[in-house]
């Protein structure tokens, strides 16, 4: 999976622009996104661990290593304010 995606630093993540459809349209596999989602808030509430969020853009599919500070409805809040949108997010390891 990972050959897809374009490495990409946290900081830039404010200047992106993402659609609003999802990327997902598997019921199971947006299940699965929500349990790494919250495992990985955990992860990074407690331990302060960086994980690897594969997400796409209005351009192309990017990752991202960074820790996870919030979940909302909506989206994931990441150190510096940043956020991507939940509907974008392929995976998190």
């Amino acid at each position: 999976m990972t050959t897809d995606f374009e490495t990409i630093e946290k900081e830039k993540i404010r200047s992106l622009h993402f659609p609003k459809a999802d990327v997902l349209d598997d019921k199971q596999a947006k299940h699965e996104r929500e349990s790494e989602l919250n495992r990985a808030l955990a992860l990074g509430n407690l331990e302060h661990s960086k994980i690897k969020i594969f997400f796409e853009d209005d351009l192309s599919k990017k990752v991202v290593e960074t820790t996870v500070w919030g979940v909302t409805d909506d989206r994931i809040i990441l150190k510096q304010g940043s956020s991507i949108p939940i509907n974008r997010i392929y995976k998190s390891l």
